[in-house]
């Protein structure tokens, strides 16, 4: 017997659906991005509409030949912009990322992305929970989608997470405009991979942006 799925779909859902965060399914709600109503002050999704949604969002992957294949984060992020953190404060954190971008010219337009990573944690904070920040933008002076780390020695008791716990490690997505499918993946990809409780231990644990970069792309060809 067939078991028909619900048409109307909850944030979770949709998260599980979707593989990314509930906090980025709230993200794209309140921006617009995806397809959703609110009913009262809960989220609520038509499943339909949001097939479809995925369906745009892969022919348009399609014609930019993008594929809808797992990201592999040895291709976007550089050991060079693995940045060590000391500070328990997330404006501090997220500028010494964006300095670090800067100063090696991964960046053409370091005001643009400061101006957007600072409006966009005005919007809603990108603390998901689990110690994980994940800031991300899509402005007009990124060319190609690139990944930026950072690693706190200590917690960072202000990034407001969706649990309510302090921030320990921090990805910083950069995309450009058109890149908003690769962006989706590859946020994905990132709460994927660290579901895994030893990793982000590790991670917490380690002082060289090399061995953070090799436990972050283990496995990966």
């Amino acid at each position: 017997m067939k078991i028909e799925k619900p048409e109307i779909m909850t944030a979770q859902e949709v998260a599980e659906f979707l593989r990314v965060s509930e906090r980025t399914v709230y993200d794209w709600a309140a921006s617009g991005t995806i397809p959703a109503g609110k009913l009262g002050t809960t989220w609520r999704f038509k499943r339909s509409e949001v097939e479809k949604w995925v369906d745009e969002q892969l022919s348009t992957s399609t014609k930019k030949n993008i594929t809808f294949s797992p990201v592999k984060l040895n291709k976007i992020l550089n050991p060079d912009h693995i940045t060590l953190i000391d500070t328990d404060n997330k404006d501090t954190a997220l500028m010494s990322i964006i300095d670090n971008l800067a100063s090696s010219g991964a960046i053409s337009n370091k005001e643009a992305v400061t101006e957007g990573i600072f409006q966009r944690e005005k919007l809603m904070s990108t603390g998901i929970g689990l110690g994980i920040g994940i800031p991300h933008i899509r402005i007009e002076s990124i060319t190609n989608l690139m990944m930026a780390v950072g690693v706190s020695t200590v917690n960072i008791t202000d990034y407001e997470s969706l649990d309510g716990n302090p921030v320990r490690i921090i990805f910083m997505i950069l995309a450009g405009k058109d890149q908003h499918a690769l962006h989706i993946k590859t946020m994905a990809a990132i709460s994927a991979r660290l579901k895994n409780p030893l990793l982000r231990e590790r991670l917490i644990e380690s002082r060289d942006p090399k061995t953070i970069h090799s436990l972050l792309t283990d496995g990966e060809q």
